[in-house]
């Protein structure tokens, strides 16, 4: 499957259908595989808690029922005494069955039943006390059909380096969406572009997308606003970790975001200059299914005044602005600092947790289904080669520290700088 195509959304995941077939017919383990996350590098402990948010000003697009938007959000912290505190587990119970039946396939080629999801353990520990101090925060947005779990290995690591990291759920785009009622919201990507494909409309579905996601951060970040006040902005108004709120620096805002959630993290700075720098993992800046500089963003248009960083994969539809139109147009009207850098040998899953969890259930996919999925690159050299340059180029614009990695000089880092 082409990078581009499901960076764009939902053209991706329909491609990825096609391959959910005989390819993927391997015999059933009897149980599925537990994988384990890499742990964090940083000093900190990691603390979690979830918020349930609810935008009364605003109807659910996705929902022909005028009810209003709801989202679920993770806020990952810098903790302390948190082993006092249960570890979260990777994906609630109703997120890992969407996930297991709708992203895992069709975005990963991992057949349903292959991962035992939901058992998955993280680092973090739910409602620790916070850590002391004011520290960055960083949002991000995930991929296509992905879940805002979907990323917790690079997430947990940043949190570890002292920053407070928010994780959104976009709702009914997403794999699924738990509630702490226990509705689960399910996607309706694949339904939506059916019918856009045979109307012609799919330009216009993938801007909705982006628009309904861009929509989505900005009330979050409302909702950090809130909460930074010493109020409670979750809709059940839950016991929340004592001084979360005051822990949060929105004077130092960033936002990262792999495939459509890079193209998310560019597209709200443009309208929201609360976000002071952004990274894009592998993500077109485009509404078009095929990157041929048609139907360009507003951010591909007019480019950026404030630092983005562009990090693409190197397989088959990789991205770098000499090759892909939207990233071009992006850095030839982008103000702001930015940069263009290559991860050498990499696939589009190579910026999600794939990176770290596929090749553990490599004995039960198909033959060159890792490889396919996340290109020659060592796991671990992948991983450590992201955490890096993520930690740093925040460190660099939310904290005032510079990084050699960021100049583009000889490092020891599979990475390519585009100039």
């Amino acid at each position: 499957m082409r990078k581009t195509l499901v960076a764009a959304g939902i053209a991706g995941l329909m491609l990825a259908t096609c391959a959910v077939g005989p390819a993927m017919a391997v015999e059933s383990a009897p149980r599925p595989a537990r994988v384990h996350l890499p742990s964090p590098t940083g000093a900190f402990s990691v603390g979690v808690v979830p918020l349930h948010l609810v935008d009364h000003s605003r109807s659910d697009p996705w929902q022909s029922a005028r009810a209003p938007r709801e989202l679920m959000v993770s806020v990952f912290y810098p903790a302390r005494g948190a082993a006092r505190h249960p570890v979260a587990r990777q994906m609630p119970a109703g997120a890992a069955a969407g996930f297991d039946t709708f992203a895992g396939p069709l975005n990963y080629g991992v057949p349903a039943g292959t991962a035992a999801w939901a058992e998955t353990l993280t680092d973090a520990h739910g409602g620790a006390p916070v850590a002391p101090g004011r520290h960055p925060v960083v949002l991000y947005s995930p991929g296509a059909g992905d879940i805002r779990d979907w990323n917790t290995g690079l997430v947990q690591d940043l949190v570890s380096h002292g920053y407070i990291v928010v994780t959104i759920d976009h709702t009914y785009e997403a794999a699924a969406v738990q509630f702490p009622d226990g509705r689960v919201a399910d996607s309706v990507l694949l339904s939506r572009f059916a019918e856009a494909q045979k109307s012609g409309t799919v330009p216009a579905l993938l801007e909705k997308v982006l628009d309904t996601r861009v929509a989505d951060t900005r009330f979050v970040l409302d909702q950090l606003t809130t909460l930074a006040t010493g109020a409670d902005p979750d809709a059940e108004h839950r016991h929340l970790p004592s001084g979360l709120g005051r822990a949060m620096d929105l004077d130092r805002i960033g936002m990262f975001g792999q495939s459509a959630g890079g193209f998310t993290a560019a597209e709200t700075m443009y309208s929201d200059p609360r976000i002071k720098a952004g990274i894009d993992l592998d993500g077109t800046l485009g509404f078009s299914s095929e990157p041929d500089g048609s139907h360009l963003s507003p951010v591909a248009h007019h480019g950026l005044d404030r630092p983005f960083l562009l990090m693409g994969s190197s397989g088959d539809g990789g991205s770098n602005h000499h090759a892909e139109p939207s990233w071009a147009s992006f850095w030839d009207n982008s103000r702001g600092w930015h940069a263009d850098i290559t991860l050498d040998d990499s696939r589009h899953g190579s910026f999600t947790d794939a990176e770290s969890l596929l090749p553990q259930l490599a004995g039960r996919l198909p033959t060159g289904s890792v490889t396919g999925q996340l290109g020659t690159l060592a796991p671990s050299r992948a991983v450590a080669t992201e955490r890096a340059y993520v930690s740093a180029f925040f460190d660099r614009w939310l904290r005032n520290h510079d990084n050699h990695l960021l100049d583009g000089g000889p490092t020891s880092y599979p990475v390519t700088f585009i100039r």
